[in-house]
């Protein structure tokens, strides 16, 4: 059975930046699409970045730019790297592996931007 593991959420003020790591365990990582998730308090989750079993990424119009999703295969790791963070990123994050019908998520990461 998969599973994902969070790390680097934390309270930051506006204009800096986070580090968000996820690790996997229990699953074929190199073969998973992965990506990072978001949900703030009152709308619905939705897609921040994601990164192909082969490297190319993509990313949310709201993020482009400020964000880089990367993986490391050996390591069985999928970071998010966060910089220039506005008030409205702030929300819980989730790492996510998916691959034919599996589908895993972690337990997520609380990131707050705020003075």
């Amino acid at each position: 059975q998969g599973q994902l593991v969070e790390s680097g959420g934390g309270l930051v003020q506006p204009g800096g930046s986070l580090r968000l790591s996820c690790a996997a365990s229990g699953l074929a990582f190199t073969v998973y699409r992965m990506a990072w998730y978001r949900q703030a308090p009152g709308k619905q989750r939705e897609l921040v970045a994601g990164i192909t079993n082969r490297g190319s990424a993509n990313y949310t119009d709201s993020v482009q730019g400020r964000f880089t999703i990367s993986r490391d295969n050996a390591k069985r790791t999928v970071s998010l790297q966060m910089n220039s963070l506005k008030a409205e990123d702030t929300a819980v994050y989730y790492c996510n592996a998916l691959f034919a019908n599996n589908n895993y998520w972690g337990q997520g990461t609380q990131v707050t931007v705020s003075s």
